[in-house]
């Protein structure tokens, strides 16, 4: 690669040396020195990219400490794995919320449930003074609905880096100036 095309992505990536004189890193810093935690390879991208969703959607804060936390044992792309938790940032998460709220409500059948007899209990005045249950029922949803992002986006950029890996590596191949060409048998 060019270093016209890889210059959108250095400057968001962490280095390694800013890892390792991170102070809240200090006890295990060490361990983020090494180097095929910070290399590109088939492998170490897509468990990047699918820690990196993981570590997004299933904690509010601190995304980008799990993520690199997860990495060392799964032997992951540290950069991968923390550019891609900024997928929820400030900015973001209200959307986020909007779409666990709605994930959750679908798998669990909230509404079809609420409509019944559950509905007309609580519809009925005695959980008056629980007028929070309703509040922690949305927020329960919600967090399910979260789990359920943060696995199903795993997955999915687990899938989708591996292919895109795949084509770039293909495509790099076929425009590789001493390949030779492959002789067809029917011509």
């Amino acid at each position: 690669m060019t270093a016209q095309k890889q210059s959108w992505y250095r400057p968001k990536m962490p280095t390694r040396e800013e890892m390792v004189r991170n102070r809240w890193l200090a006890p295990i810093a060490h361990r983020f020195a090494r180097s095929e935690l910070w290399r590109f390879t088939r492998r170490s991208v897509p468990r990047g990219t699918a820690l990196g969703l993981f570590a997004a959607f299933i904690v509010p804060f601190g995304q980008i400490f799990l993520a690199a936390f997860l990495a060392l044992p799964a032997r992951a792309n540290v950069p991968v794995a923390a550019l891609l938790t900024f997928i929820t940032n400030p900015f973001t998460v209200p959307f986020w919320i909007v779409v666990a709220n709605k994930v959750g409500r679908f798998v669990l059948k909230i509404d079809a449930v609420a409509g019944g007899a559950a509905q007309a209990e609580l519809s009925s005045g005695r959980w008056e003074s629980f007028g929070w249950f309703q509040v922690l029922e949305g927020v329960g949803v919600t967090a399910f609905g979260f789990v359920i992002l943060s696995v199903v986006t795993a997955a999915l950029g687990y899938v989708l880096s591996s292919f895109t890996w795949r084509l770039m590596v293909a495509r790099k191949w076929t425009r590789r100036p001493g390949r030779r060409k492959v002789l067809d048998p029917a011509e």
